[in-house]
């Protein structure tokens, strides 16, 4: 009995230890190119880095990556970071993200992108993202493509900056939906303040304070307006672009009179069809009355005769 004490005391001793080395490797191992705190903190700035350390604590919870020549982020590696929280990847050669790059970043709150060579942003790229407070998106100079739900999911984005990059058109229908969204920064941008932007430019006009940048938020065209705020033309383009019918206000007038007229042809061809036959059941039942008459009377006549005295001859 007491040697399967100790066999199992010493067991447990085992697996404690064990335990204690996984997780000391866990938190204390760093990569040769980076510094790591014991607040789970991996500093990577700045070394030249072509990519992401694959030796990365699984612990991590800021990884700071700025300031290298990465161009692409590492899928499964990253992913496996399933505590990070902060991640700064400015000021780095990044070109694209597939919608897995992020999958598995449930608790990531913060996300520098900024300064990178992004030309595009899909609507599945931050999708797993749920827990998104700050993302940074500024000065890529090749952004010219943001996807109308790009940030769909995120309904606890508080601070979005898409500043000096190359988007002449947002649609801000997600956007505006977004109920914990305060600050969004959208300048250096050259935007066309056309009937395109109505709605962009309105929304500045109206909640001012979320915009960080009204200032030096400038349309670049068209001609007469290049170099007026966006927050000043949301009324005046209200009013440009609904002041006559587009093809499809048209299109529209044109299918609802057909349908009233051709609601009115049928209803007036059934209000015939209904009244035709009224009529004939009309003299229908007048003539079966008058025959009725006609059959009564001659019955009176008969009996009349019937009646009379026989003369004799």
């Amino acid at each position: 009995m007491k040697n399967r004490y100790s066999t199992l005391l010493r067991n447990c001793l085992v697996i404690f230890t064990v335990l204690v080395a996984l997780a000391a490797a866990m938190t204390s191992w760093c990569p040769v190119s980076c510094i790591c705190n014991d607040q789970l903190v991996v500093h990577c700035s700045g070394q030249g880095l072509a990519e992401v350390p694959l030796d990365l604590p699984l612990a991590t919870r800021q990884l700071l990556l700025s300031d290298n020549k990465i161009t692409e982020l590492p899928t499964v590696q990253l992913n496996y970071l399933s505590d990070l929280v902060y991640l700064d990847c400015s000021n780095n050669s990044l070109y694209h993200l597939c919608e897995t790059t992020f999958i598995n970043l449930k608790k990531l709150a913060y996300l520098d992108l900024s300064f990178n060579k992004l030309v595009q942003v899909d609507d599945r790229m931050f999708v797993a993202l749920a827990s998104l407070v700050v993302l940074r998106l500024t000065d890529n100079p090749g952004l010219d493509q943001m996807h109308v739900d790009a940030f769909a999911e995120n309904s606890a984005l508080q601070v979005l900056d898409i500043s000096r990059n190359n988007l002449t058109l947002l649609n801000i229908s997600t956007l505006i939906t977004l109920p914990a969204l305060r600050s969004i920064g959208v300048s250096g941008n050259p935007w066309e303040c056309e009937c395109s932007n109505e709605d962009l430019c309105l929304w500045m006009q109206v909640e001012d304070y979320k915009f960080q940048d009204d200032e030096s938020t400038l349309c670049r065209g068209p001609a007469p307006l290049s170099g007026m705020r966006l927050s000043e033309l949301g009324l005046k383009l209200r009013v440009d672009c609904h002041q006559g019918l587009d093809s499809w206000d048209y299109l529209f007038l044109l299918t609802v009179g057909f349908l009233i007229f051709s609601g009115g042809t049928v209803s007036a061809w059934v209000m015939g069809v209904v009244m035709l036959l009224y009529e004939r059941w009309e003299n229908k039942q007048e003539n079966e009355e008058g025959d009725e008459e006609e059959g009564s009377g001659g019955e009176e006549q008969g009996n009349k005769d019937l009646n009379k005295p026989i003369q004799q001859v």
